[in-house]
């Protein structure tokens, strides 16, 4: 076993006594020990139960013959982060996340993992530790959030940041905005609709790191505890077969999961997280085939922001596997990839059928015939641009209007609530990338304010940030090469027509090409004093397209 490096022969005696001071007994000690990465804390509601998940997988370790042994991993909300100095230190901890996890794994010589994450950074920030330490690993999470109900209507966190865009227009009272403020979010877990959080959590039992159910039992059933107890059971026979991350999480796996990613819709920062993933599993997923997939895969489903059906429904429509036996139907997945189940994605989704044809499609009858999400490429995005090609009213898939251009989200915002903005503007945010923020901030505030003040059918939004999977609209993000490093969306003036064509996937600015290198021989960057992590973060991160993962300068 792994562990014995630090339990076993006559030089351990001393690692022995600290596990004695540890309180673990002798018969403890000689079963394999499994570090249970738990992300309890107290200020993230989507993570407020993972103490009872963390109880019920150590009950399945004990039961199955390991010992369990937990340590923390770090989590950040989104929400309570948003629109303020906040939101840089959110995709940051997925990289903190991924090195804590490492340094606790190989210091203490544990024979496998249990993960126990729930929201946008923690899922991508594990699975990449996962793949870099590559010992038998399973992913068990909080699970989603029950949608809030007002007026007879299903609602959640996205409908609460529109909320506050429709008070400043004048079309929503602080009374109505208050009752919105009690019910929006009416239990613990990961926000209810096809958010970051939720999107990876799927995503999981796509690639095959989690078992049925993992992305879509509400974070209130006592179906989570005891998926939880299935998955301690579940890391005993992976370390008995040593069945690692890497025999899991392979180019073929990280296929599927984009194919599935198009069908569900998923949040565009899975465009950022699935390469960074990939990466420490020895895959190089190059999102230029995003498009390619994209091409041939149906979108079966249309969960808020997109449409009116909430992760709680998607589970009671039979959740991932019912959407990946769909898709089988047009031969879109490889059903032979290896899974934490100890069985190949086929065998797990062959008696998976689709409960709710209007919360899933059928393959016969999909939203689209194309993907949930586009990469854009033109000369405003050179490297690459993302949109939830899903979330965008038809109205909008074509779209030529004048730039308003902002250097930061504060101003935009403030534009936009100020009644700046009007039907056919682009709003272009940016400064805010990987290294221009640094920390590449979310927009769910300006995209909200301009679906509040009733422009989501009129005004397009681009920006070298990233979007919150809440955000809809003709929303185009992680623009690269982003700004701070000379990137055309650094050249673009207040006034330039920009166009947009999803269905083409293209995204260009209407200036010639000897103005714009014009305008970057006079170009200079704007500079965003910063010190710390952040400081740090943006001497190693590296651009959007690539998925903003960290590595050494070159010298």
């Amino acid at each position: 076993m792994r562990s014995d490096s630090v339990k076993c022969g006559t030089a351990q005696a001393p690692h022995r006594s600290l596990f004695n001071a540890l309180g673990y007994t002798e018969e403890e000690r000689k079963r394999p020990l499994i570090g249970i990465v738990c992300s309890y804390n107290e200020i993230v509601p989507g993570h407020m139960n993972l103490d009872k998940i963390a109880e019920a997988v150590k009950m399945g370790v004990a039961m199955a013959g390991g010992t369990p042994i937990m340590f923390p991993a770090i989590a950040v909300c989104d929400g309570i982060a948003m629109g303020h100095t906040g939101m840089k230190y959110s995709l940051v901890t997925r990289d903190l996340i991924a090195d804590s996890t490492e340094c606790m794994t190989l210091a203490h010589g544990f024979d496998g993992l249990v993960c126990i994450p729930n929201c946008d950074k923690n899922v991508p920030g594990l699975l990449m530790a996962a793949a870099r330490v590559n010992i038998p690993t399973i992913f068990v999470s909080g699970g989603p959030m029950l949608a809030g109900r007002i007026d007879g209507h299903k609602t959640s966190l996205s409908s609460m940041f529109e909320a506050v865009g429709s008070v400043a227009a004048g079309t929503m009272t602080m009374e109505k905005l208050c009752e919105f403020e009690e019910k929006a979010c009416p239990t613990c877990g990961s926000c209810s609709g096809m958010y970051t959080a939720n999107s990876m959590n799927c995503l999981t039992e796509a690639i095959g790191m989690g078992l049925k159910g993992n992305g879509t039992v509400p974070a209130v059933y006592s179906e989570r505890i005891r998926l939880a107890k299935h998955a301690g059971m579940k890391i005993m026979e992976l370390v008995e077969k040593d069945i690692k991350p890497r025999d899991i999480m392979t180019e073929d796996a990280f296929m599927n999961a984009l194919i599935v990613d198009m069908a569900l819709g998923c949040s565009t920062n899975s465009m950022l997280h699935l390469p960074a993933i990939a990466k420490e599993a020895g895959v190089d997923l190059n999102l230029d085939i995003a498009n390619e997939l994209s091409a041939k895969t149906p979108n079966l489903c249309h969960l808020a922001p997109a449409g009116p059906t909430y992760m709680e429904d998607l589970n009671e429509a039979g959740g991932v596997y019912a959407v990946m036996n769909e898709l089988t139907k047009k031969n879109l997945l490889n059903l032979d990839c290896m899974t934490v189940s100890g069985q190949t994605i086929g065998e797990n989704i062959k008696n998976c059928v689709n409960r709710n044809p209007e919360v899933i499609r059928p393959v016969e009858n999909p939203y689209s015939e194309t993907g949930g999400i586009a990469i854009l490429k033109g000369n405003l995005a050179p490297d690459s641009g993302v949109v939830k090609r899903s979330a965008v009213v038809p109205e909008m898939m074509v779209h030529q209007g004048p730039a308003r251009v902002f250097d930061c989200e504060e101003d935009a915002i403030a534009a936009i609530k100020g009644g700046k903005i009007v039907a056919g503007d682009v709003v272009v945010i940016r400064y805010e990338g990987p290294k221009g923020g640094p920390g590449m901030r979310e927009m769910l505030n300006p995209t909200s304010a301009i679906a509040g003040m009733g422009l989501g059918s009129s005004v397009a939004l681009i920006t070298d940030g990233r979007f919150s999977g809440a955000s809809r609209g003709a929303s185009i993000g992680h623009v690269s090469p982003e700004a701070a490093v000379g990137g055309p969306i650094a050249l673009v003036k207040e006034g330039d027509i920009i166009s947009i064509n999803i269905p083409e996937n293209k995204l260009d600015v209407l200036v010639s090409d000897e103005e714009m290198a014009k305008r970057k021989a006079e170009w200079k960057p704007v500079e965003k004093p910063v010190s710390g992590y952040l400081a740090r973060y943006r001497e190693l991160v590296t651009s959007g397209n690539r998925g903003a993962v960290l590595e050494l300068p070159t010298k």
